[in-house]
């Protein structure tokens, strides 16, 4: 199946204890699309500058990332800077700079419309909405969010929310969302709001899969080092929906996979600035890390 995003591609200037990267590939359209299309053809919706490389585009293009929807127009593409402190506990965004991402307005081309799985990633809920209303019939929806709409678009976000399969988001997003700071409560709220599923991450600590008839926890893939978080929400959700499209299903079971499969993905991704480890990742890469990620986990055996 075809998956479709919308979102950002942007260049991010980032420090950590391991060094500096600046103007380097970033946007969540970026990490996620890299993610997504090691299992399926993924099509990016998003607005780039004038001063957008074309070294970038053909990095996301050797991936089989379509390019169809994005846009170059005049003007500098989206630029954000920030700073980790040196146990990643804190982040200081040092600049903001939306240049021609204030005035995107998403426009999906004909051929795209027809995507059968499509990811909206973190921009404003009135695009959102205004995405679903563009594609055909598509048969799987996935939203993420952020605080900043929480708090200041709530009926917008609503009324996405409303149209959605899943929702991904952090949990001090699912705790200010639904009001209620306990995850389970917070999780059945947010799927009061329309959602069949709803995914809480949690970084180092894992994520969670709430749906109808369960609860489940995938936790993070212990790593002797990281080098940079930039990104890794936006690949997991990249390895997770890709991973959905993949299988064809939709399901609780698919989700449950789709968990593992997201959380290996992002483990790469820190591993690097930017996107320079992932772009190098391959399924067989997965497929190691997984035997890895099962030993951490185990079997919980008790004598009572």
């Amino acid at each position: 199946m075809k998956v479709l995003v919308v979102g950002s591609m942007a260049y991010d200037s980032v420090e950590t204890w391991a060094g500096k990267a600046d103007r380097a590939l970033g946007g969540s359209a970026t990490y996620f699309s890299l993610a997504s299309s090691l299992f399926t053809p993924t099509e990016v919706v998003a607005v780039v500058g004038e001063d957008f490389r074309d070294s970038d585009l053909e990095r996301l293009r050797a991936h089989d990332v379509g390019l169809t929807g994005v846009q170059q127009v005049a003007g500098e593409t989206f630029r954000w800077g920030g700073r980790y402190s040196r146990y990643f506990e804190t982040r200081e965004t040092l600049f903001t700079e939306l240049n021609v991402f204030s005035s995107f307005d998403p426009e999906v081309p004909a051929e795209l419309r027809d995507a059968e799985v499509v990811f909206l990633a973190n921009i404003h809920p009135r695009l959102q909405l205004s995405v679903l209303e563009q594609v055909t019939a598509p048969k799987f929806v996935a939203l993420d969010t952020m605080n900043f709409w929480i708090s200041g678009e709530l009926n917008h976000l609503k009324a996405v929310l409303a149209k959605v399969d899943l929702l991904l988001l952090n949990d001090e997003e699912a705790f200010g969302l639904s009001g209620s700071g306990n995850m389970i409560q917070a999780a059945a709220a947010i799927r009061d709001m329309g959602p069949k599923a709803v995914v809480i991450k949690r970084g180092e600590h894992g994520a969670w899969l709430f749906t109808e008839d369960s609860a489940g926890l995938v936790p993070a893939v212990p790593l002797p080092e990281v080098i940079d978080p930039t990104g890794a929400g936006d690949t997991f959700a990249g390895g997770f929906i890709g991973y959905l499209a993949r299988r064809g299903r939709f399901d609780t079971e698919s989700m449950r996979e789709a968990m593992v499969s997201g959380t290996l993905a992002a483990s790469y991704c820190v591993e690097d600035f930017s996107v320079d480890r992932l772009e190098t990742v391959t399924l067989a890469d997965l497929q190691t890390r997984h035997a890895t990620l099962q030993q951490v986990v185990g079997t919980l055996d008790a004598n009572f």
